[in-house]
């Protein structure tokens, strides 16, 4: 590539990593299980694995449903492209113009592979909540015009149904419900039972034919389920019903295949990823995204532009308004480039492994309830858990005092915490970089957490 050099994923600063000196190795596609040393090497990709915090404590850092740390290959290629390359794409003549076009349409097309999907049906945004944000924008657009003959998106009237399900984080629930309240449409959802999991059979009575949208979690960013995608898919297909993914936590953790699970939209976030903050993107079947109307206006989305009307570029374009996150393009790009090298279906199941042994330590303590299914089976490794007598930011502040690194409150997911019968929740969620001795240390802090209040009297 013009100007991009290969050195754009080299870590000149950790030669023992998988970032070492002229890049990912190419190694092919290894299959064999990830092992013990596989695992250092990746962790000293990662230099704020090093930090000492609290009290001189190792970082133990399980914190990675919230924003997963960076390798730093992904800084690197980001600093290459600014000293080298960097300038405004889509705009000028000159070369830095062309070579940072030239690169941002590259980190398109390999995001695009990584999804298993077309570059014209990547639309970057600054996250999956402006993806998804974006989408019901656009449909609530479409509803105040007169309905097409013929379409791939629904016109939403009054009296219309959009579903949604109840372990939604706040992007994927909140968006649905203005555009519900702007068109008259009723909003329905999917319940979770008991251990969070969604009631299916609940489906039949919620998919007819005035639904118009289904819009679902792949996982849960506070039970972990994982989300019977097939399944929704199909009963949406039945009664012609758009169906919208909010892949922001599989999408890390699982091989994801836009196309292959059959959804027309999609939305996916980079620093959940290993990539960097500020960008994400918005995922679309080329004739779902080819009749959605734009929603942000301004530069490099338009063709023509009198003093009365305009009018705009196809898709992808014409979602992206104004300056894009070009050096964030190119570092998600080079975080997808890192997790392909070591294999999307390796690292799940090795992340599987620690779930079953996080599974097995958290249950096993007194007075600590398990807000999720027990069983390792099609779940995440996304822990959350309700604390006996203890508030969940106490139990945050103690384990930060001994280095652990965990989230505390309702996840910007209120609804399924209602539905399990708390307010909030201690949340720990395992990554690439964590070890089966990280997870020990954590439920032998976790364990002495009531005692130390003095909630086991």
């Amino acid at each position: 590539m013009t100007g991009l050099s290969p050195e754009t994923v080299t870590s000149p600063t950790n030669a023992h990593g998988l970032c070492g000196p002229g890049g990912l190795p190419d190694l092919g596609a290894p299959r064999e299980p990830i092992t013990p040393q596989e695992v250092e090497r990746i962790r000293r990709d990662f230099p704020i694995l090093a930090r000492k915090v609290r009290s001189g404590h190792e970082l133990i850092y399980l914190d990675t449903a919230a924003t997963a740390q960076r390798p730093s290959c992904v800084m690197d290629a980001m600093t290459w492209f600014a000293n080298n390359n960097y300038a405004a794409v889509n705009r000028g003549a000159h070369l830095l113009g062309e070579e940072s076009t030239e690169a941002f349409e590259d980190a398109r097309a390999r995001v695009a592979r990584f999804f298993g999907a077309t570059p014209s049906e990547i639309v970057f945004t600054s996250g999956t909540t402006a993806a998804l944000n974006l989408i019901a924008l656009s449909l609530g657009e479409l509803a105040q015009g007169e309905p097409p003959a013929s379409s791939a998106v629904p016109h939403i009237c009054p009296g219309d149904r959009i579903v949604v399900t109840q372990a939604e984080h706040h992007a994927n629930l909140v968006p649905w419900q203005r555009l519900a309240a702007r068109t008259g449409a009723e909003l329905a959802w999917i319940d979770a039972g008991p251990d969070g999991r969604l009631n299916l059979e609940s489906l039949a009575a919620l998919i007819d034919s005035r639904t118009r949208v289904l819009a679902f979690t792949h996982a849960s960013n506070v039970t972990g389920a994982v989300t019977d995608v097939a399944r929704l898919v199909e009963a949406a297909r039945s009664v012609g019903a758009l169906t919208v993914l909010d892949a922001a936590q599989s999408a890390p953790h699982l091989p994801v295949d836009f196309r292959a699970l059959g959804v027309d939209l999609a939305a996916i976030s980079a620093h959940k990823m290993l990539g960097p903050n500020g960008i994400g993107a918005l995922y679309g079947r080329r004739e779902v995204l080819e009749q959605l109307p734009p929603v942000f206006t301004g530069g490099s989305m338009v063709e023509i532009v009198t003093m009365t009307e305009a009018t705009f570029c196809p898709p992808p374009g014409r979602f992206e308004a104004g300056t894009q996150p070009v050096t964030e393009a190119i570092g998600w790009a080079a975080a997808l480039d890192y997790l392909s090298h070591l294999g999307m279906d390796r690292l799940a199941e090795r992340e599987a492994k620690l779930t079953a042994r996080l599974l097995d330590a958290v249950t096993g303590i007194p007075g600590v309830r398990l807000l999720g299914p027990a069983d390792p089976a099609d779940r995440l490794g996304v822990v959350a858990l309700d604390i006996e007598g203890v508030h969940p930011h106490d139990a945050g502040q103690y384990l930060d005092d001994r280095g652990i690194a965990v989230r505390v409150g309702h996840h910007c997911a209120q609804p399924i915490h209602r539905a399990l019968g708390v307010r909030a929740s201690t949340r720990a969620s395992v990554g690439l970089y964590n070890t089966e001795a990280e997870i020990d240390a954590f439920a032998e802090a976790l364990a002495n957490v009531r005692p130390y209040f003095g909630a086991t009297q």
